[in-house]
């Protein structure tokens, strides 16, 4: 600490006495004064008449201190004009902050507050600069902005703006409104949305051009908070679906948009909160085009694996493909280990076959012996706004940490899609994959519905990819991963 601060820390203490004696005396002072009227109004012949001026008088004093505080607190800083905009001069002003040093403790509490908003304007001009000087009077900076015209007239602009941190979200809102906004919603944001527009386009088309079970998650980025289903063109018993006839241009209603599925069905996306723009839908279409002309396509890395008793198995992704081999191991199952994965009748497990292995639901991960045997599956499934994960392990290869690092990587996947959390439907009896849930090292929560125990695991991507020794399976430190291969 420099002398100068020692010597301003020390000041107040050397004149202390000074400020508490000038205290006693005003109040001295103060009570003289109160005694002398008091005196004045009770026996002078004209108190009541000095009682009322008095009175005036602090009314003219309090109202002169109000305008004189509201004019100084909304004058313009010096070298500034007032504004000539109608709109922003009608605005709440934000008290300005006072100012601090660039280490003081408050600065978490000013830290810019990152925030999405959309409004529909009247598509004229002027209404667009309105509505950003509104946001400038406000103390609000634009990142981005898109527009999004309606065929009805007028426009829909989506902003990403950097706000104040005391400024709330209702003050925001009131703001455009008095620019003449309408429609407007408004939610936080965070630093991935400050990739602009065209960069994330390009980025979910080269992850769907990858992999066919990328399109629900690319169009759930690409759309923002909406729930989407894919509907196969048949039941499980083969009849047509319906909902699945979508026609190929697709269909546009308000809040709901069906577009025609490439691997066949319909992919139905809802957004109950915020109805679809034609340029949205456009995007959209877009994406499922691509799909439609690559194709099905599935990555073909694979890792193979030893384990403890020196076996080798092969870790890859599974599609359609692998039908014919996911019945055999079907019938080499017993039926209680079908019973368990499946919940129903064990004749009607191949039918499921079809709608697990598709990558439009999903995706899932076979295992293999060393003679291309598949001995165990592991899915991770789209269920609307929720992901369910589930094992299948053949009954001769169970107990050999199979289900654990299949289920590893089935949250990895979560985890990397964006999911918050999954959940695994079994029962009480399946030790098992209650024994695989618990080895994850993740908060769960258990819940019985109907005889049935659903196990929902929080994601944590820090804790994931990592192998806690407290509650891992002994047999699941025996693996050796090797070099990836494809």
């Amino acid at each position: 600490m420099t002398d100068c601060n020692v010597a301003s820390a020390q000041r107040p203490h050397r004149h202390h006495w000074r400020r508490d004696l000038v205290e006693l005396a005003a109040l001295f002072c103060a009570v003289a004064v109160a005694d002398g009227i008091a005196n004045l109004v009770v026996h002078g012949p004209r108190g009541p008449i000095l009682l009322v001026a008095s009175a005036i008088a602090l009314l003219v004093t309090a109202a002169f201190h109000t305008w004189w505080a509201r004019r100084h607190s909304h004058a313009p800083p010096p070298g500034s004009t007032a504004p000539s905009d109608p709109v922003a001069a009608s605005l709440p002003h934000a008290a300005p902050a006072p100012q601090e040093p660039a280490d003081s403790p408050t600065d978490a509490k000013t830290t810019p507050a990152l925030w999405r908003m959309r409004t529909t304007v009247r598509d004229e001009p002027g209404s667009l600069a309105a509505i950003c000087t509104a946001l400038a009077r406000s103390g609000v900076d634009i990142l981005t902005l898109q527009t999004h015209p309606l065929p009805e007239g007028g426009t829909v602009d989506e902003f990403l703006l950097r706000a104040p941190q005391r400024l709330p979200s209702a003050d925001l809102t009131r703001a455009i409104a008095g620019a003449g906004g309408h429609s407007t919603w408004i939610e936080r944001a965070d630093a991935h949305d400050l990739v602009d527009t065209p960069t994330r386009v390009l980025g979910l088309a080269t992850r769907t051009a990858l992999d066919a079970a990328e399109l629900p998650l690319a169009l759930r980025q690409l759309l923002g908070r909406c729930t989407i289903h894919s509907i196969p063109a048949t039941t499980l018993s083969g009849r047509p679906n319906a909902g699945a006839d979508a026609p190929v241009e697709g269909v546009l209603e308000a809040t709901v948009m069906r577009l025609r599925d490439p691997s066949g069905g319909a992919i139905t996306v809802e957004r109950p909160y915020l109805p679809f723009t034609p340029t949205e839908f456009a995007r959209a279409r877009a994406l499922v085009e691509l799909d439609a002309r690559l194709g099905p396509r599935v990555p073909r890395s694979q890792d193979v694996l030893t384990l403890p008793e020196g076996n080798e198995i092969t870790v890859r992704r599974a599609d359609g493909s692998d039908v014919a081999a996911a019945r055999a191991m079907h019938d080499r199952c017993s039926e209680r280990t079908l019973s368990l994965r499946y919940h129903g009748p064990v004749g009607d497990a191949d039918r499921y076959l079809g709608h697990l292995l598709s990558p439009r639901f999903g995706r899932t991960l076979a295992a293999t012996t060393a003679s291309g045997k598949l001995v165990a599956l592991g899915h991770l499934l789209w269920d609307g706004d929720e992901t369910e994960v589930a094992l299948l392990i053949e009954d001769d290869w169970q107990r050999r940490g199979i289900g654990s690092e299949l289920l590893r990587r089935l949250l990895s996947m979560a985890v990397e899609a964006g999911c918050d959390s999954v959940y695994a439907v079994t029962q009480a009896s399946n030790t098992g994959m209650v024994a695989a849930m618990r080895g994850l090292g993740l908060p769960l929560d258990y819940q019985i519905e109907e005889g049935t125990l659903v196990i929902t695991a929080r994601l944590d991507a820090s804790r994931v990819d990592s192998r806690p020794t407290h509650e891992v399976p002994r047999e699941q430190h025996a693996y050796e991963a090797r070099r990836p291969q494809g």
